[in-house]
């Protein structure tokens, strides 16, 4: 007697940390500590945003904060939380969940923890994209944008065809992605040595990564371009989890290896593109969260979910400490100066109060999250 039906129909055992559901002919497997994490990171994020929407020169409290987001409070109030401070927090929100997704697939698909947009150069390629459109073409920010796009997807393809002889795995692609970043830099930097001061100035400030005066259109632009680039991936979900099998295993079941690792990085080069064309290159983000998530969440693959909502929450945080902690320090330290001035000639030099660029945030954490990464990649493989 064929064992089979009997088999169709038990069912699914609960294996540790997941809690598998069937329903019919449909099967679907849940991980509560995944579910947890994010309902976690949804409040943090919604923390965030509450202080950030309330923090600044005109101060407003939680409650006033979340009584003008339900349609009431002062005229004034909803001025300052809902045309001059929401565009910055959906951006911070939006657009570091971009990043944390892209890098999430770059990681996914190259089965290394060190790759990333800006490790690989992706976010220098379209500072020059948008460099040489503001020397060349015009300074409209769609053209920017556009520019910006097209210097990331031509950075990728260069990153591609000089590491393609190795394959997209391992760490011949992120030695590649290295040099060409280097190059890319050092391009970017003579440029701005060779045009205007003023056109430099705006220049750099977009290129160390910024959310400072940014307005709703270029964010509702690149969500909106996102969508359809998200709703792939939601559908190439199954096959990626796949490859963690390895190539044979996920072309027995089905899955094309190199098709569905080719979609994956067309994906993450446009989500990264879009996130940089709009508050230029952010470092750090892509690199850390999709790691982050995965440990908080203790899960065998890469959550491009959960690594969105990290990104966010990192971004949203790194502005936050950019625009008010940052400043406030440097107050501080100027009004203690001011108290006590022979105190003043002993105290170190600080920034001025003014707020920074997240990406000078990002970038300082990054530098030392990669140096435990690489030591950690070394002990692993030693």
């Amino acid at each position: 007697m064929s064992a089979g039906p009997d088999l169709a129909r038990r069912p699914l055992r609960r294996a540790e940390g997941r809690l598998p559901l069937r329903r019919g002919p449909i099967s679907l497997v849940l991980r509560p500590r995944a579910l947890i994490v994010a309902g976690i990171l949804l409040a943090v994020i919604c923390l965030l945003a509450v202080v950030a929407l309330g923090s600044g020169t005109y101060r407003l409290a939680p409650a006033e904060v979340l009584e003008v987001l339900r349609g009431g409070g002062r005229p004034m109030d909803r001025t300052v939380v809902l045309q001059w401070r929401l565009p910055r927090a959906v951006a911070a929100v939006a657009l570091g969940a971009l990043l944390g997704i892209s890098g999430g697939l770059f990681q996914t698909v190259t089965r290394n923890p060190l790759a990333s947009p800006d490790i690989l150069g992706l976010a220098n390629g379209a500072f020059t994209g948008m460099l040489l459109t503001l020397v060349l073409v015009s300074s409209s920010w769609p053209l920017l944008s556009a520019g910006a796009v097209l210097g990331g997807a031509a950075t990728a393809l260069l990153i591609w065809a000089l590491a393609r002889t190795g394959g997209v795995q391992g760490f011949r692609l992120i030695v590649v992605g290295i040099g060409v970043s280097a190059m890319l830099a050092s391009l970017n930097t003579w440029m701005l040595l060779q045009i205007e001061l003023e056109t430099a100035m705006f220049a750099a400030a977009w290129g160390a990564g910024t959310l400072n005066g940014l307005t709703a259109p270029p964010v509702i632009g690149a969500v909106l371009c996102a969508v359809p680039l998200l709703a792939v991936l939601a559908v190439l979900g199954p096959s990626l989890r796949q490859l963690d099998l390895g190539d044979d295993m996920a072309a027995a079941s089905g899955v094309r290896p190199a098709r569905v690792r080719s979609a994956a990085l067309l994906i993450a080069v446009a989500l990264v593109s879009l996130a940089t064309a709009v508050i230029g290159p952010v470092s750090f983000i892509a690199l850390a969260a999709p790691q982050i998530a995965r440990r908080l969440a203790r899960a065998p693959h890469l959550s491009p979910m959960l690594s969105g909502m990290t990104g966010a929450a990192l971004l949203l945080l790194s502005d936050l400490v950019a625009e008010h902690l940052l400043p406030l320090l440097a107050r501080t330290r100027e009004a203690v100066a001011a108290a006590l001035p022979a105190l003043a000639a002993h105290l170190p030099a600080g920034p001025a109060p003014v707020p920074l660029p997240a990406g000078v945030v990002t970038v300082s954490v990054g530098g030392l999250y990669l140096v435990l990464t690489l030591i950690q990649e070394i002990r692993r493989r030693a």
